[in-house]
């Protein structure tokens, strides 16, 4: 598995990453057990999990945690999941880091973000000190922020974190011009999440309040040629994410054991050339309305 420089970090992630949203809601343990596994020993090395992903961080620990070495660990918070209170309560947010790690079971994590936080928590300062603080304590080596549109930018512009995780696909190309000019000159980490855009172009019909909908529904303006073919839309929309400048690794997550390796070797057996990607850019141009931001 190809691996690239994630930002000043200094860490090498595989360019296909791990992402723990939907193991949250896994009842068999041996089906994550193969999964997470078999993922690890075919080259992956960053993990990103969440507190309010239901199950992951536990079950990520439980099986992972003898092989910490093996893997970058990735974790959010800002979320009063299962915590009386706030949201964005910095006392809480301490509590959330100590149950993460605990979870985890692990003494630190790579990269804590924060979870689709806005600009208007962020400019009070109090939740960049709680993750400030972790940092020194040693609970975490590094801090990042994961969200959109100018939140993003804004977070990009402190200069306070580490790294960025934002949107980014084929459905969903604000970040390119927005927040990631900036956050490639600081030299920041960059991650890409929902980079298959959620594979909405699978769905021949959604409701209107079902996850992929908004992707759905751009997809069907956007008209891209390669949809047709489901392989074919995959590996040229995770190669779109990948080629956008200054992006390390895309995160995919996936409850199937054995369709992450799918996946790398399809990345592995393919490239997007420069043309096939300024026309996907140039194609979202024309007709992207202006209320195409960023889906946190």
């Amino acid at each position: 598995m190809e691996k690239r420089s994630f930002g000043k970090t200094g860490m090498e992630v595989s360019i296909l990453g791990f992402g723990g949203q939907q193991i949250g809601q896994e009842q068999e343990l041996s089906k994550v057990e193969k999964l997470l596994n078999h993922a690890l020993d075919e080259g992956l090395n960053v993990i990103d999990t969440a507190e309010c992903y239901s199950d992951s961080e536990e079950l990520i620990g439980k099986i992972l945690s003898h092989r910490r070495d093996d893997y970058y660990l990735f974790t959010k918070c800002g979320h009063a999941a299962g915590f009386d209170g706030e949201d964005w309560n910095p006392a809480m947010l301490e509590k959330s880091i100590d149950r993460s790690l605990k979870r985890l079971q692990t003494d630190y994590v790579d990269v804590i973000h924060l979870h689709s936080c806005s600009e208007k928590i962020l400019r009070q300062g109090a939740v960049i000190e709680v993750l400030q603080k972790a940092k020194k304590q040693g609970k975490t080596r590094f801090i990042g922020y994961s969200g959109d549109r100018t939140d993003a930018l804004y977070a990009v512009q402190t200069g306070l974190f580490d790294s960025l995780m934002i949107s980014l696909n084929i459905a969903d190309q604000e970040a390119i011009d927005l927040a990631l000019p900036e956050a490639v000159e600081r030299k920041m980490g960059v991650i890409a999440k929902r980079p298959v855009a959620n594979v909405a172009w699978t769905y021949e019909t959604l409701p209107e309040k079902a996850y992929p909908y908004v992707y759905w529904q751009r997809l069907k303006k956007l008209q891209y040629d390669f949809l047709t073919d489901s392989e074919r839309a995959v590996v040229t929309a995770l190669r779109f994410a990948l080629n956008v400048p200054g992006v390390s690794t895309a995160i995919v997550g996936t409850q199937k054991p054995g369709r992450w390796s799918e996946n790398a070797k399809l990345l592995q057996s393919s490239t997007l050339s420069e043309q096939e990607y300024e026309q996907i850019r140039a194609r979202w141009k024309e007709i992207a309305d202006e209320d195409w931001v960023g889906k946190t």
